[in-house]
């Protein structure tokens, strides 16, 4: 513990927890002792922080969140995992995000400058990129992976093991089952592929040219109407005609990847 941490007298903070220079810690706070918190985090009041857990620098965290308890997960024997979030994240009212186990590789992972807006929840094993934003009771299953600078839309519900691709959007009260491939736009119950991200893309600078080329490689990769070609042959011949397309490029290789959920896919058209 440093001597310029400023800790509200009706808060706890366990021996052993490390702060950073300049954390502020407000009323009623509970901190455990294999706590470790970065330079400048600010917990508000009423937080909980426990287990094996490391947060970064700039944090601010808001009243009744709870971070780093054991997974939500009836197969698991309560054993340490660890949860580890990046500098500069927002985490609002309610939020809670669990700590790995071993089966997931022992550790939930959050990047830097991530928004956790009220009442989300992160489960177990996920592995979170940098600038991710959870709307309000977002609810994440263990083991979901989700790409840099993704956004989900509040109340929707994500099955565990589903990835989700850089830049991906998510519509609010969507259920999504299927993996979402980098640059998506998807929606609904049960969640469909309507196409690419394109206001998130132009906010985050795309030019008019990259964004030509992912809508020419979306076309491709997933046309209207049936067709005689796989989306297996239909990765091969946008891989070959599209190599050096940085983005296109990302998004063939999630494809490629190994997957555990399916797809998510256009909705088929009607006849």
């Amino acid at each position: 513990m440093t001597s310029s941490a400023r800790i509200h007298p009706s808060a706890v903070v366990e021996a052993g927890a490390r702060l950073g220079e300049g954390v502020v810690i407000g009323p009623f706070c509970h901190i455990g002792g294999e706590v470790e918190l970065g330079d400048r985090a600010h917990l508000v009041s009423h937080v909980v922080l426990t287990g094996r857990t490391r947060i970064g620098a700039d944090a601010e965290i808001h009243p009744f969140a709870a971070l780093g308890a054991a997974a939500q997960d009836l197969k698991s024997r309560g054993e340490a995992g660890t949860l580890v979030i990046g500098r500069g994240c927002l985490v609002r009212e309610g939020v809670t995000i669990n700590a790995g186990t071993p089966a997931g590789g022992g550790q939930t992972r959050v990047g830097d400058d991530c928004a956790f807006l009220a009442y989300s929840h992160v489960g177990h094993d996920c592995r979170i990129g940098d600038g991710v934003t959870l709307s309000n009771t977002v609810l994440l299953g263990g083991h979901v992976r989700i790409g840099d600078h993704a956004a989900i839309g509040g109340a929707t519900v994500v099955h565990q093991r589903v990835r989700i691709g850089a830049q991906a959007f998510v519509a609010g009260l969507s259920g999504l089952e299927g993996d979402l491939v980098p640059f998506g736009l998807a929606g609904g119950n049960r969640a469909h592929l309507f196409g690419l991200n394109l206001v998130g893309l132009r906010r985050r600078g795309f030019s008019d040219a990259r964004l030509a080329l992912l809508r020419e490689a979306f076309r491709r990769l997933f046309p209207q109407g049936a067709g005689a070609e796989t989306l297996a042959a239909r990765i091969e011949t946008v891989a070959r005609d599209f190599s050096g397309a940085e983005d296109v490029e990302a998004l063939i290789a999630f494809l490629r990847a190994e997957r555990e959920r399916p797809l998510c896919a256009p909705r088929p058209a009607r006849g």
